[in-house]
């Protein structure tokens, strides 16, 4: 799932190649992914790209004086064409949708998988997306005294959890959480409301994973972004490979639909956290 600094970058991506331009059509292609009905996507036609931004994990294209927000979820992405095709995709092809511009340039919306959770909204105002009125401070905007008030008001819940949750702070995902818990070298499970000394190393680990991370996709092509995010992944997905920091080896815990990776040297005094999956296997 593209987080922060992939969304970040892919806004920077699309400003410089779109802004400016008029809209020719929006193709709606996966009829689930379109969650609004007015203004329909036909009220894009004609209007000028202004602008591309972001909010948390949300993409923003500013058309005219409306919106379209698209969230990627888990496995959307974005593709950039020169050319769009003259002919429509078939019914198995992964594109949700396709912007063409005045010049026949834009993008496909895509979503691999059978998950299906790609999200398009056209909206008048972002906060009219239930997604982006419920978002907490950006992570990279929050101050580390908001920081700290999160963290108590959040109790014992596991900081993981909380990392996590866009409604208390947004941009960061499964693969960031994992990053910088690594580097604040705190267990997953810790409780939320911890010590001052150990919210304010949490809240360093943060910005400089997701600053690290930023000026690595920054000018990016979003056809690279995908590739420049696993390589700088310490932890995350790395299950099986040696610490970078300690050598141990990277261990990770399955859910039902998901799973995280950690360093048990690094975060947990040497110590493996029990995984009901390979559990059951052994």
């Amino acid at each position: 799932m593209p987080e922060l600094p992939e969304v970040h970058a892919l806004a920077g991506d699309l400003e410089s190649r779109l802004r400016g331009l008029s809209v020719q059509r929006l193709d709606v292609l996966a009829f689930h992914a379109l969650k609004t009905f007015d203004p329909p996507p036909t009220a894009l036609t004609g209007q000028t790209v202004e602008q591309v931004g972001r909010h948390g994990k949300f993409l923003d294209l500013q058309i005219g004086n409306l919106h379209l927000i698209i969230h990627l979820a888990l496995a959307g992405w974005i593709r950039w064409r020169d050319q769009a095709p003259t002919s429509m995709p078939s019914r198995k092809s992964p594109i949700a949708a396709r912007l063409v511009t005045e010049n026949g340039s834009g993008i496909d919306i895509t979503e691999a998988g059978t998950r299906k959770g790609l999200a398009l909204h056209i909206v008048t105002e972002p906060s009219e997306v239930p997604g982006i009125a419920d978002l907490g401070p950006d992570a990279l905007d929050v101050t580390e005294a908001q920081f700290s008030q999160i963290l108590q008001a959040a109790g014992r819940s596991p900081i993981k959890k909380v990392l996590r949750k866009q409604s208390v702070i947004a941009g960061i995902g499964n693969a960031y959480s994992d990053e910088i818990l690594h580097r604040a070298k705190m267990s997953p499970f810790q409780p939320a409301a911890m010590k001052p000394d150990d919210a304010a190393a949490l809240y360093t680990a943060m910005r400089q994973s997701l600053q690290e991370a930023l000026t690595r996709a920054e000018g990016q092509a979003a056809s690279e972004l995908k590739k420049e995010k696993k390589s700088g992944l310490r932890v995350h997905g790395r299950f099986g490979e040696p610490c970078p920091e300690c050598g141990d080896t990277i261990k990770q815990v399955v859910y039902s639909d998901s799973s995280f990776q950690y360093c048990p040297g690094c975060q947990n005094n040497g110590k493996a956290f029990s995984d009901r999956g390979i559990d059951r296997l052994l």
